[in-house]
């Protein structure tokens, strides 16, 4: 019996032992947090909305969003980037906050390439080619056409600079062989009404930014750039479908961990998203909201990142925008 017992208690104190292993690999244990760089409102909030709760459910945790605004995303995404690398604070941030900002701002503080790790993408924006209704082109031919006539008398808008509307628009007007001149607002808000005075004639921008207009006749769109027509708007042709230069791309939300995050932990997320953005209901939803799902893997994410980071790179240096001291 003596012995008996002495074997059960061994076998109880490994099992015992082995338990708090198991239930530390069970990621996760606790909510996870999520910085959003912008305030609560912006594209990345309303997809992560649509969301939250089915990650959520799958996770077994609460997912907490921590909106963390300024300068253009940076403030953010730089205390992510510093973050314990744990899979417990991951960023869901906008293009630009990955791919351009290192090339736009002269002192960022960090290395978003070499700092974060790809997790998944959340949504891709398609980008709309937008003009006012006044300006006296049904489509992009007639568009380049009055645009050369015009040459240096057109303004084109974006919520601000070093954004991908402003880029975008900044790569079309050289692909057109025209000098139209930029206007950042702060915000798609104000670009749309000044497209609607015609104050600028032609805006790019998300499927929700000007689709309230197009049926009163007061916008048009000429394009979507997208690999195919964007459901919500079927009668748009695609920049290839129009004859557009490949000038103009759209904007996507993504999710990245701090450096050194656990590969397991990571891939634990983005299978949970990967699930959530193949609902029937999330998709629903997100195209009513103009947005198509991200179905990317965490190393497909990063490849992306490092092919568009060259693209932006000399697209920035070429426009001469500098953001910061």
């Amino acid at each position: 019996m003596p012995y008996r017992s002495c074997a059960v208690s061994v076998l109880l104190a490994f099992g015992l032992a082995a338990l708090p292993l198991a239930a530390r690999a069970e990621y996760p244990e606790h909510p996870i947090r999520v910085v959003l760089p912008y305030a609560p409102g912006a594209a990345g909030d309303i997809a992560m909305r649509q969301v939250q709760p089915l990650l959520e459910k799958r996770l077994g945790q609460p997912v907490v969003v921590d909106y963390r605004t300024g300068a253009g995303g940076n403030i953010g995404a730089q205390e992510v980037a510093r973050a314990k690398p744990d899979g417990y604070t991951l960023m869901l941030g906008a293009t630009n906050n990955f791919v351009i900002n290192q090339f736009l701002y002269r002192k960022l503080g960090f290395d978003p390439l070499a700092d974060l790790e790809p997790v998944g993408k959340l949504a891709d924006v398609p980008a709309f080619v937008y003009v006012s209704a006044q300006v006296p082109a049904a489509d992009y031919a007639q568009f380049e056409q009055y645009a050369r006539a015009q040459d240096g008398k057109l303004n084109y808008g974006s919520p601000g600079t070093g954004t991908t509307p402003h880029l975008s628009g900044y790569r079309l007007s050289r692909a057109m062989g025209v000098d139209m001149m930029h206007i950042a607002y702060r915000g798609s808000a104000p670009g749309v009404q000044a497209l609607l005075a015609n104050e600028i004639q032609l805006y790019i921008g998300g499927y929700s930014v000007g689709a309230a207009y197009m049926p009163q006749g007061r916008i048009r769109a000429l394009a979507v750039a997208a690999p195919e027509r964007f459901a919500g708007l079927p009668d748009v042709p695609t920049a290839a479908q129009a004859g557009m230069p490949d000038a103009v791309q759209g904007n996507w939300w993504g999710f990245a961990a701090p450096k050194g995050t656990p590969s397991d932990r990571i891939a634990r997320f983005a299978d949970a998203l990967h699930e959530v953005l193949g609902l029937p209901e999330v998709r629903q939803a997100y195209l009513a909201n103009g947005f198509v799902p991200g179905q990317d893997t965490p190393a497909a994410f990063g490849d992306a990142w490092r092919s568009e980071a060259r693209q932006w790179e000399a697209v920035v240096r070429e426009s001469g925008a500098v953001m910061g001291n």
